[in-house]
């Protein structure tokens, strides 16, 4: 094995274990966002007897597993998605590193993937509450600005582009919202795709919405058909579809155009909507 094969394989380690370490943060973030507790002032504990949880029980995956997935104090059962949540924030910074060439683009791979987290946080809150915390919108929204003024150049995205893409999708969707009194569609989902657009652009942001609207319709048929309610949060579909799209948006629009007339459908949209800016 080589010396450079060696650097990269202990670079790659290092990012997943990093994005283990940040989704630890990140279920304190999905569990007390919406209840309105400090991130930082509060100490963790178990929510079952209130013990706070020892340094040593706080390592990521590791703690869990060596608790055999139970409370030290009163021997609750600790909930397996805290560990899932932790992985699957490890496994995306990985994936996220690889696939952007950790040596070529490090500081892009790294915008995306605390985007990526903080969709990770939005999947999981919307899931438990759905609600989509603000703070979190704007977050993503503002990982736009360093990626447009440090990475403009390797993703290709322009400010019209940005422009374009926070409008063209979350415009439909607060018509939606209001039309239904936020029934058929909540204002956070609205405000998450304005974010999202900001951060994807044209075409990518609509590669977002489009797996969102397939991989949700998909799940309310599942359910109409299950419970006889289609009824459900939105908020973890558009999360996918936004991760999804930040990784293989381009990929995605070059197959479609290859066998769609997809590219005039985006050129005639973004024209109709630079016109009336």
């Amino acid at each position: 094995m080589d010396t450079e094969t060696l650097y990269l394989i202990m670079v790659y380690v290092f990012v997943f274990i990093f994005g283990i370490c940040i989704g630890s943060f990140l279920n304190v973030c999905i569990y007390r966002l919406p209840l309105g507790e400090s991130l930082i002032k509060s100490n963790s504990h178990c929510m079952t007897c209130g013990t706070p949880i020892r340094k040593r029980d706080l390592i990521p995956v590791v703690s869990w597993c060596l608790l055999r997935g139970k409370c030290h104090a009163c021997g609750a059962k600790i909930s397996p998605r805290y560990t899932v949540v932790e992985l699957l924030n490890g496994i995306c910074y990985l994936v996220i590193f690889l696939h952007f060439d950790v040596i070529s683009h490090p500081l892009y791979a790294a915008i995306v993937s605390l985007m990526t987290s903080a969709l990770i946080v939005v999947f999981f809150m919307d899931w438990d509450t759905q609600l989509i915390n603000t703070w979190v919108v704007v977050f993503i929204g503002a990982l736009a600005i360093p990626k447009y003024i440090f990475c403009s150049d390797e993703c290709g995205i322009t400010l019209k582009s940005m422009i374009i893409g926070a409008l063209v999708i979350s415009i439909p969707l607060l018509v939606i919202s209001l039309a239904s009194h936020e029934k058929a569609m909540g204002m956070g989902d609205v405000y998450l795709m304005a974010a999202a657009g900001l951060f994807l652009g044209v075409p990518n942001v609509l590669i977002a919405m489009l797996i969102a609207l397939v991989t949700g319709s998909i799940v309310g048929i599942i359910l109409k058909h299950s419970n006889g309610s289609s009824v459900f949060a939105f908020g973890p579909y558009l999360a996918l579809g936004i991760a999804v799209a930040a990784l293989y948006g381009d990929a995605i629009a070059e197959f479609y155009v290859h066998f769609t007339d997809l590219d005039k459908t985006i050129e005639v949209t973004s024209n109709v909507i630079a016109n009336i800016l």
